[in-house]
Formats: C-alpha cells, structure tokens, sequence
C-alpha cells in the first residue's frame, strides 16, 4: 500500500502564514485585512512596551484584537540577545509568556528574533525559556518547510520586489508538492511607507481560496510535530496517533484521517 503523508487537513498541499512583529497599534488594521480574507497570523509581541506611549498596543487589547491567530514572543524589551547572559535571555522570553499567558490562556511557545540576531547559546536559551519555532529575518524566496523549527526561515518580507512574483508561483503551482508561503515584516511600516494597498492586495489574492491552508506559526509546528509522532506497524496497514491533532494522508491515492488517540487499520471500513 502506498501512503502520502505531508500533506495538510483535507489534502491541502498550500499553506500560507503571515508573521508580524513589536505590537504597534497598526496591527488593527493589519487584523482587519487577515480577517476579510480568511489568512491567520502569527504576532510577535514585547511585554515591556507601555501603551501610554500612543504606539503600542495594550496587553489587554491584544487579547481581543488577536482572536483567531497567534500571540507569540518578542522579548520583554526587544533585546540583540547575542548580547546578554543566558540568564537575561530566558528572563526576556519568560517575562512575555507571563504576561501573555495569564491574559490569552494558552501557552506561549514560539517566538522571533528581536533584530534577527541569534546563535546556538541564544537558540538553547530560548528552547530553555519554553520555545519550540523561532523566526529569523533570513527570506529564501522559497516554500520549503524547516528543517529547525529554531531557525525559521520565511519566504520574504512584504516590501520584498518579488512579492507577487513569488506569490503567482506559489497559487498557480500544480503539481503534487506541498509549498509554504511565510510572509513577514511590521504593520507599522505599511505605515510609514503609504503602501497599506500592498498588503490588501496580497491578501485580497492569497485569501479566501479553498486550496491552502491558513495556519499560525505554532498550528503548522504542531502539525509537522504529530505527524512524525505517527506509529505504522510494520506492513505499513495500522496507523496510530498518540497525538492531540488530526493527521491527514493518502492511502493508494484515497485521501484519508486519523483522528486524535485512533488507531486504524487501512482497508477497514470505518
């Protein structure tokens, strides 16, 4: 029997994320944009920003604005972590997960790296810290998957002058390989550059189309991680998931699912 995994729920070989940074009052309007369009996102934010300072949202706006997409970690003060302790480092991601956990109720645990600056230390104090996925600012242009959830690299940022190029190849590819489109950068430059109509036209043509997937950082983690946790009996017939999530793969070109704690036996009636 042959079995496809890698594929993601309901077959879906597209899978679109959207990664944004710092927290500015914005990401509102950036939100509302996601949201007419069907397209999550991932936002990065530092628990030391005030409010008070007109440009940064309130812990507690997050909250709320951020319904639907994800809530991840910045830093506390938006530190070059290259540049502190071991110690300073895991008190920065902590301090967020503190102050976003208590408010969100669910655990915190991916994050990007404040000015893309990292190293192995920084990589061991952040898994330290509780994190599983980090961001890097290094675009590929690509649409693979990583292969270090730590060094997550994206397809590009949004000012990137191949953006719809890249986007035209990815919505117009026709073959059997799953493809990953991670877009990222900062609402406030959308801005600062008068190019709000940028990202509405992104949106406006990768949203809402029945052939992606429209995940978080930590929804396509999560996936990748129980999909590897599968166990196959040997003639690959039995298929058990000891995970908390649906898993979705072809069997002889028959799609199929194997729901959370199941197990199957390929060829059953279920």
């Amino acid at each position: 029997m042959k079995l496809e995994f890698g594929v993601f729920p309901n077959g879906k070989k597209k899978v679109l994320t959207m990664s944004y940074d710092d927290g500015p009052i914005y990401d509102r309007r950036l939100v509302e944009i996601f949201n007419k369009n069907g397209i999550k996102g991932t936002f990065h934010l530092n628990s030391g920003r005030d409010s008070s300072d007109g440009w940064s949202l309130s812990a507690e706006g997050c909250i709320e604005l951020f319904s639907g997409h994800e809530i991840s970690c910045h830093g506390k003060n938006h530190p070059h972590m290259t540049e502190l302790s071991d110690e300073e480092n895991v008190n920065e991601i902590v301090a967020d997960r503190l102050m976003y956990e208590n408010r969100c109720g669910y655990v915190i645990r991916g994050m990007s790296y404040p000015y893309g600056a990292f190293d192995d230390r920084v990589i061991a104090n952040c898994r330290d810290a509780g994190m599983v996925y980090a961001r890097t600012v290094h675009s590929t242009e690509g649409f693979g998957f990583p292969t270090d959830f730590m060094k997550w690299h994206p397809t590009a940022h949004h000012n990137n002058e191949r953006l719809f190029e890249l986007l035209d190849e990815f919505l117009n590819a026709d073959d059997d390989k799953t493809r990953l489109m991670y877009i990222w950068g900062h609402s406030y430059e959308f801005d600062r550059d008068n190019n709000w109509d940028l990202i509405e036209k992104f949106c406006e043509k990768a949203g809402n189309r029945d052939d992606i997937f429209y995940a978080t950082n930590i929804e396509i983690y999560d996936y990748i991680t129980s999909m590897n946790k599968l166990n196959i009996s040997a003639d690959g017939t039995l298929i058990n998931n000891p995970t908390a999530t649906e898993i979705w793969f072809y069997a002889d070109d028959e799609l199929m699912s194997v729901k959370p704690g199941e197990t199957i036996r390929l060829g059953e009636k279920k």
